[in-house]
């Protein structure tokens, strides 16, 4: 436990300096203005509306890439001027050094997640929105669409260490991100494909009712945490055994 807090430690460090911030909240203000200009009908709920509009842009775009970035970012340290040796002489194993990383990508996630909440309620306020907040439904959607970021980190991780260059695991994750505009709309390849889970979870069902939109939340939750659990061994087992 204690390897792993000074990990976490470093990680933070070097957060700290970084321009990563700045993306963080690129998506919750791009994503405002469609939220403002969302048509509400009188006799729907406006909360699910606006998030239904909003969550478009964020998870089906952002959100996987953001996914893909953050690991990359990460490990960009270590892969310049034989960072990896430096680090891993130091009395930390290589467990801690992988739960690390990937706990770091995970708690930015999270902070996206609430900056995100936080524009939908800017985005209320803006519409004059008078009926209360929907708690459960943003809280559950928000949630849901984390854990679903999950496991697209655990794979992206994989990929960044073993890849020594900073774009190529990027410019993969992009090019794997572009599709699933079209998938989402296969009920069975959908749920099964990682870039896709994060609008899937999001998304309230009320607004969408085709395609893998059809899919229980909790079938979806069982494939996220298969995918999570299937890509975090993988990567931990190859980063364990890997040759430095």
């Amino acid at each position: 436990m204690g390897g792993l807090l000074r990990v976490l430690s470093a990680e933070r460090l070097k957060m700290s300096k970084s321009w990563i911030w700045l993306i963080l909240l690129a998506s919750p203000i791009i994503s405002v203005p469609i939220g403002v200009l969302t048509q509400i009908p009188e006799d729907g709920n406006p909360w699910t509306y606006i998030l239904g509009s909003m969550v478009v842009l964020h998870a089906l775009l952002f959100l996987p890439i953001l996914s893909g970035l953050l690991p990359a970012f990460l490990c960009r340290y270590e892969h310049t001027g034989g960072g990896w040796k430096q680090l891993l002489v130091l009395p930390v194993s290589r467990t801690a050094v992988y739960l690390g990383k990937l706990l770091t990508s995970a708690l930015l996630l999270a902070f996206c997640q609430i900056m995100f909440l936080g524009a939908i309620l800017l985005a209320g306020w803006i519409q004059h929105v008078t009926v209360p907040v929907s708690w459960g439904l943003l809280a559950t959607n928000l949630l849901g669409g984390w854990v679903a970021c999950l496991p697209l980190v655990a794979l992206q991780l994989g990929v960044s260490l073993s890849w020594a260059s900073f774009a190529a695991p990027l410019a993969v994750n992009v090019s794997l991100t572009i599709p699933s505009m079209l998938i989402i709309n296969s009920a069975k390849i959908g749920p099964f494909y990682p870039w896709a889970q994060p609008v899937l979870a999001m998304m309230p069902h009320q607004e969408r009712n085709f395609g893998a939109f059809n899919l229980p939340i909790e079938s979806l939750m069982i494939t996220v945490v298969g995918s999570f659990v299937l890509f975090f061994a993988a990567g931990l087992i190859y980063f364990r055994r890997k040759e430095i």
